[in-house]
């Protein structure tokens, strides 16, 4: 962003649409992981070739992202003067910010995009990030332009795009422009949230990492050489030594349910019957753990929540120190997050009241949030008796308002 009031540079659509195409195959490689649809990798040449079609998928990957998305429910902005609440009220906030933390957990970036309802009051959706992108104002968060596919075809063709620039929006259809809408923010109408950004990737880093990927393959590769073990150790190889080349034998008829007869030769010789070793399925299953426990590092997970039962903590607090490293990764997904909610619904307020306010003026106003841990009865004794101290030494310093933020309870006092 240049200084001294100079004029922004404008990078133009069709910049935009290229620097989009380059991320959208990252982006769909994460929602494919997401999905469980991403294919495994075969690499192994011992593999028989009636296992071969075989294929798997596991949600852990999912289970990464909605171990956070879960926990991070909005509760409104304090110090709301310009009642940006009340707008996302009307455009169904829960489903919004649900969706748009989602989004923004699978490709690092989402958006929301704001338009106007047929009576003039903000209407406001998400896109996600393989759909929309943006040239980003690093000291506000917001876009200086932005560009966003409407709506694909069958083959994934763009048929309806947005460019996005401040004081108005260009609407296209199968490449020609069929309206422009002019407004009054500031800003372009098109929003970034972003999770986990840093001065060298403004837009952020996705929670499915490429460590992540990695690790699902091998734990993929891990249960196909499981199924393929699983045949040896349910009907154990048989061997017979000194049977007579003369002597009829079919292999097929060699099952658990049938009984073979071998008759001494002339020599009175008779074939001797043998079974190797038993597979053993544990190496298959504790090379899973081992995955999974790379994958719970990673992650900030623990394996009892990828399916491995350990000592399952009963306790409020137990839980919370087992998934400290998870608490601090939603701690900052909040901050991120709300930052983006707020600059949303500030243009929002400005499309509204038909004033480009100034963004300053939203300073003191924040998103707030429940608690990302529900505590449970023993956990609200406690939190009940530091609040009373709390109080006995500062009167009224804790008020309903926090107590909420702390237990997820609300007064029903008048």
């Amino acid at each position: 962003m240049k200084k001294g009031g100079a004029k922004l540079k404008t990078y133009g659509m069709d910049y935009l649409k290229a620097k989009l195409s380059k991320k959208y195959t990252r982006v769909r490689l994460r929602y494919e992981h997401y999905d469980m649809k991403e294919k495994m990798k075969k690499i192994s040449a011992l593999i028989p070739p009636e296992f071969q079609s075989l294929s798997y998928s596991l949600g852990w990957c999912a289970r990464a992202v909605d171990s956070i998305a879960d926990r991070l429910i909005y509760d409104g902005f304090d110090n709301d003067d310009f009642l940006i609440g009340q707008i996302y009220a009307l455009n169904n906030a829960d489903v919004l910010m649900d969706s748009s933390i989602l989004s923004a957990l699978i490709s690092s970036c989402s958006f929301i995009y704001i338009d106007t309802k047929d009576d003039g009051y903000p209407r406001l959706e998400c896109i996600d990030g393989g759909n929309a992108t943006g040239i980003i104002d690093t000291a506000t968060n917001m876009l200086t332009e932005g560009y966003a596919v409407l709506e694909r075809d069958e083959t994934g063709k763009a048929v309806q795009e947005a460019y996005f620039l401040p004081k108005k929006t260009e609407f296209y259809e199968n490449g020609k422009l069929v309206e422009t809408f002019e407004h009054d923010a500031p800003y372009p109408l098109l929003v970034p949230i972003i999770y986990r950004p840093d001065a060298r990737r403004p837009f952020g880093h996705s929670r499915i990492t490429r460590t992540c990927m990695d690790i699902t393959q091998s734990a993929m590769r891990t249960l196909l050489r499981t199924e393929v073990g699983a045949e040896f150790f349910s009907v154990p190889q048989k061997y017979i030594v000194g049977l007579s080349q003369d002597a009829e034998f079919d292999n097929r008829k060699a099952t658990l349910s049938t009984f073979l007869r071998f008759s001494k030769d002339d020599e009175g010789d008779k074939p001797v019957l043998g079974q190797f070793q038993q597979q053993s399925m544990a190496p298959h299953l504790e090379h899973m753990k081992i995955l999974a426990s790379l994958f719970a590092g990673e992650t900030g997970l623990t394996l009892d929540d990828l399916g491995f039962n350990t000592s399952n903590p009963a306790s409020y607090d137990a839980i919370r120190a087992s998934h400290e490293a998870l608490r601090l990764t939603a701690r900052k997904g909040q901050r991120t997050f709300g930052v983006g909610f707020l600059n949303a619904g500030y243009l929002a307020a400005c499309i509204r009241d038909k004033t480009a306010y100034d963004r300053s003026a939203f300073a003191n106003t924040k998103a707030a949030w429940y608690p990302i841990f529900e505590p449970d009865a023993s956990a609200l004794g406690a939190i009940g008796d530091a609040i009373y101290k709390i109080n006995q030494a500062s009167e009224g310093f804790l008020g309903s308002r926090n107590i909420k933020r702390m237990t997820d309870m609300e007064s029903d006092a008048e």
